[in-house]
């Protein structure tokens, strides 16, 4: 019988309040969008909420690049069995900039895109042309409206 995928959710960061259990409870509605079988390889998913400080260390560590990220998306797959292991590193800071500036969005709005935008990523979904960011954003906002 196999396990249940296990939802982590951290926050790092206190400059801004978050209601964890909201943002779980969307986090379990826009895992539910992601199609049956990419995610059926899924063993656990991590959300770190951190702010541009955290952020920036970990995009520079990671990716070469010390300036602070939206939402960064790490896969770890085990070498014998291919579990993925995801970590979603979810700026708050920069969700609270950008939800502000976006009229009738709002900041668990911005959040949410993060937390879709980076499991998007998990199943392998890629943003390094114009036509496929196009394709990730669009089904990003669909999975939006179901969480």
């Amino acid at each position: 019988m196999r396990v249940r995928m296990r939802l982590i959710l951290q926050n790092r960061q206190r400059k801004h309040p978050v209601n964890r259990v909201a943002l779980r409870g969307t986090l379990v509605r826009l895992m539910a969008c992601v199609p049956q079988r990419e995610r059926e390889s899924w063993e656990s998913v991590t959300v770190l909420l951190v702010d541009d400080c955290e952020s920036g260390r970990i995009h520079g560590a990671t990716f070469g690049d010390p300036a602070p990220a939206d939402v960064i998306t790490l896969d770890y797959r085990e070498p014998l069995t291919g579990r993925l292991h995801g970590e979603l590193v979810v700026n708050v800071e920069c969700a609270r900039r950008e939800g502000e500036r976006r009229a009738g969005w709002g900041f668990e709005r911005e959040l949410a895109l993060y937390l879709a935008h980076g499991l998007d990523h998990l199943t392998g979904a890629n943003d390094d042309t114009p036509a496929s960011r196009r394709r990730m954003r669009q089904r990003e906002l669909r999975w939006l409206r179901h969480a």
